[in-house]
Protein backbone atom coordinates (compact mmCIF):
# COMPACT_ATOMS: atom_id res chain seq x y z
CA UNK A 1 0.00 0.00 0.00
CA UNK A 2 1.27 3.42 -0.87
CA UNK A 3 -0.04 6.78 1.08
CA UNK A 4 -1.43 9.35 -0.67
CA UNK A 5 -1.35 12.16 2.12
CA UNK A 6 -5.29 12.33 1.83
CA UNK A 7 -7.00 12.30 5.62
CA UNK A 8 -10.80 12.34 5.30
CA UNK A 9 -13.40 12.13 8.14
CA UNK A 10 -16.25 9.69 8.97
CA UNK A 11 -19.48 11.47 8.71
CA UNK A 12 -22.09 11.15 11.21
CA UNK A 13 -23.56 8.61 8.77
CA UNK A 14 -20.46 6.54 8.75
CA UNK A 15 -19.56 8.15 5.27
CA UNK A 16 -16.07 8.66 3.51
CA UNK A 17 -15.89 10.43 0.56
CA UNK A 18 -13.01 9.08 -1.90
CA UNK A 19 -11.33 11.94 -3.70
CA UNK A 20 -12.06 12.48 -7.22
CA UNK A 21 -8.35 11.94 -8.00
CA UNK A 22 -8.68 8.41 -6.89
CA UNK A 23 -11.58 7.60 -8.03
CA UNK A 24 -10.42 8.60 -11.47
CA UNK A 25 -7.44 6.52 -11.17
CA UNK A 26 -8.87 3.72 -10.01
CA UNK A 27 -11.73 4.26 -12.87
CA UNK A 28 -14.42 4.14 -9.95
CA UNK A 29 -17.49 5.37 -11.35
CA UNK A 30 -20.73 6.77 -8.78
CA UNK A 31 -23.40 3.82 -8.62
CA UNK A 32 -19.89 1.12 -8.68
CA UNK A 33 -19.97 -1.37 -6.24
CA UNK A 34 -17.21 -1.55 -4.06
CA UNK A 35 -15.90 -4.55 -1.63
CA UNK A 36 -14.90 -4.25 1.74
CA UNK A 37 -12.17 -5.97 3.68
CA UNK A 38 -10.44 -5.78 6.46
CA UNK A 39 -7.16 -7.50 7.66
CA UNK A 40 -5.04 -7.90 10.84
CA UNK A 41 -3.51 -4.65 10.94
CA UNK A 42 -6.93 -2.94 11.36
CA UNK A 43 -6.75 -1.58 7.75
CA UNK A 44 -9.86 -1.13 6.12
CA UNK A 45 -9.66 -2.28 2.12
CA UNK A 46 -11.96 -1.30 -0.83
CA UNK A 47 -11.41 -2.70 -3.80
CA UNK A 48 -13.74 -2.26 -7.11
CA UNK A 49 -16.13 -5.49 -7.06
CA UNK A 50 -16.15 -7.15 -10.60
CA UNK A 51 -19.00 -9.72 -11.01
CA UNK A 52 -17.21 -11.32 -13.79
CA UNK A 53 -14.06 -11.33 -11.76
CA UNK A 54 -15.13 -13.41 -9.60
CA UNK A 55 -16.18 -15.66 -12.14
CA UNK A 56 -12.74 -15.91 -13.00
CA UNK A 57 -11.31 -19.66 -13.78
CA UNK A 58 -14.87 -20.38 -15.21
CA UNK A 59 -14.26 -17.39 -17.87
CA UNK A 60 -11.14 -18.26 -18.57
CA UNK A 61 -12.58 -22.31 -18.89
CA UNK A 62 -14.93 -20.75 -21.29
CA UNK A 63 -12.34 -18.79 -23.47
CA UNK A 64 -10.51 -21.11 -23.95
CA UNK A 65 -13.58 -23.75 -24.91
CA UNK A 66 -14.35 -21.10 -27.50
CA UNK A 67 -10.85 -20.86 -28.73
CA UNK A 68 -10.30 -24.28 -29.18
CA UNK A 69 -13.67 -24.04 -31.28
CA UNK A 70 -12.94 -21.16 -33.69
CA UNK A 71 -9.49 -20.98 -33.70
CA UNK A 72 -10.09 -17.17 -32.81
CA UNK A 73 -8.44 -15.11 -29.75
CA UNK A 74 -10.78 -14.59 -27.44
CA UNK A 75 -11.14 -11.81 -24.61
CA UNK A 76 -13.87 -11.70 -21.54
CA UNK A 77 -13.82 -8.71 -20.11
CA UNK A 78 -15.48 -6.38 -17.31
CA UNK A 79 -16.04 -2.83 -17.19
CA UNK A 80 -12.30 -2.12 -16.33
CA UNK A 81 -9.83 -4.82 -17.30
CA UNK A 82 -9.46 -8.31 -19.61
CA UNK A 83 -10.41 -11.08 -16.97
CA UNK A 84 -9.84 -14.05 -19.52
CA UNK A 85 -8.14 -14.58 -22.83
CA UNK A 86 -7.11 -17.48 -24.98
CA UNK A 87 -5.59 -17.96 -28.11
CA UNK A 88 -2.19 -17.11 -29.27
CA UNK A 89 -2.02 -13.33 -27.97
CA UNK A 90 -3.27 -14.50 -24.70
CA UNK A 91 -0.34 -13.06 -22.64
CA UNK A 92 -1.13 -9.90 -24.52
CA UNK A 93 -4.60 -9.24 -23.42
CA UNK A 94 -4.89 -11.32 -19.64
CA UNK A 95 -5.18 -8.12 -16.88
CA UNK A 96 -4.56 -5.44 -19.17
CA UNK A 97 -7.09 -2.17 -18.92
CA UNK A 98 -9.29 -2.17 -21.64
CA UNK A 99 -9.38 0.81 -24.25
CA UNK A 100 -11.93 3.87 -24.22
CA UNK A 101 -13.44 2.65 -27.08
CA UNK A 102 -14.27 -0.85 -25.52
CA UNK A 103 -15.38 0.82 -22.56
CA UNK A 104 -17.94 3.12 -24.49
CA UNK A 105 -18.98 -0.05 -26.40
CA UNK A 106 -19.39 -1.87 -22.82
CA UNK A 107 -21.60 1.13 -21.67
CA UNK A 108 -23.70 1.78 -24.41
CA UNK A 109 -24.66 -1.91 -24.74
CA UNK A 110 -23.40 -1.92 -28.58
CA UNK A 111 -22.38 -5.57 -30.61
CA UNK A 112 -20.22 -4.45 -33.20
CA UNK A 113 -17.93 -6.18 -35.71
CA UNK A 114 -15.85 -3.35 -36.68
CA UNK A 115 -11.89 -2.85 -35.79
CA UNK A 116 -11.99 -2.53 -31.50
CA UNK A 117 -8.77 -1.68 -29.40
CA UNK A 118 -9.23 -4.18 -26.73
CA UNK A 119 -7.08 -2.24 -24.11
CA UNK A 120 -5.01 0.87 -23.51
CA UNK A 121 -1.63 -0.34 -24.36
CA UNK A 122 0.21 1.40 -27.10
CA UNK A 123 2.07 -1.59 -28.95
CA UNK A 124 -1.53 -3.42 -28.97
CA UNK A 125 -1.59 -5.49 -31.96
CA UNK A 126 -4.20 -4.52 -34.72
CA UNK A 127 -6.97 -7.17 -35.70
CA UNK A 128 -8.98 -6.37 -38.73
CA UNK A 129 -11.61 -8.80 -37.56
CA UNK A 130 -13.42 -8.84 -34.50
CA UNK A 131 -16.74 -9.77 -33.00
CA UNK A 132 -17.53 -7.52 -29.90
CA UNK A 133 -20.60 -8.56 -27.45
CA UNK A 134 -21.94 -6.82 -24.32
CA UNK A 135 -22.09 -8.96 -21.34
CA UNK A 136 -25.64 -8.11 -19.48
CA UNK A 137 -25.98 -9.21 -16.20
CA UNK A 138 -29.16 -10.63 -15.16
CA UNK A 139 -31.53 -7.71 -13.96
CA UNK A 140 -28.69 -5.63 -14.70
CA UNK A 141 -29.61 -1.90 -16.88
CA UNK A 142 -25.77 -1.52 -18.21
CA UNK A 143 -23.31 -4.04 -19.28
CA UNK A 144 -20.92 -5.72 -17.15
CA UNK A 145 -18.46 -6.80 -19.60
CA UNK A 146 -17.74 -7.76 -22.79
CA UNK A 147 -16.59 -10.99 -24.88
CA UNK A 148 -14.51 -10.53 -27.62
CA UNK A 149 -13.28 -12.99 -30.25
CA UNK A 150 -9.85 -11.69 -32.75
CA UNK A 151 -8.65 -13.03 -36.08
CA UNK A 152 -6.14 -11.10 -38.50
CA UNK A 153 -6.25 -13.82 -41.02
CA UNK A 154 -7.64 -12.22 -43.88
CA UNK A 155 -9.05 -15.87 -45.27
CA UNK A 156 -11.31 -15.87 -42.03
CA UNK A 157 -14.37 -13.67 -41.63
CA UNK A 158 -15.96 -12.80 -38.83
CA UNK A 159 -19.71 -13.96 -39.62
CA UNK A 160 -23.15 -14.99 -38.33
CA UNK A 161 -21.39 -18.23 -36.33
CA UNK A 162 -19.01 -15.84 -34.17
CA UNK A 163 -21.64 -13.43 -33.79
CA UNK A 164 -24.37 -16.24 -32.66
CA UNK A 165 -21.07 -17.46 -30.40
CA UNK A 166 -20.28 -14.60 -28.92
CA UNK A 167 -24.04 -13.58 -27.81
CA UNK A 168 -24.34 -17.13 -26.89
CA UNK A 169 -21.12 -16.33 -24.59
CA UNK A 170 -22.36 -13.17 -23.06
CA UNK A 171 -26.13 -14.36 -22.14
CA UNK A 172 -24.30 -17.35 -20.44
CA UNK A 173 -21.78 -15.44 -18.61
CA UNK A 174 -24.71 -12.77 -17.58
CA UNK A 175 -27.19 -15.45 -16.61
CA UNK A 176 -24.01 -17.16 -14.31
CA UNK A 177 -23.40 -13.12 -12.31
Amino acid sequence: MKATGIIRRVDDLGRVVIPREIRRTLHIKEGDPLEIYTDREDRLILKKYSPIGELGTFAKEYAEAMTQTTDHIVCITDRDQVIAAAGSARKDYIGKTISKELEEIINGRITTKHFVKVTDEESEELYPHVVCCPILGEGDINAIGSVILLNKDDKVRMGETEWALARCAANFIGKQV
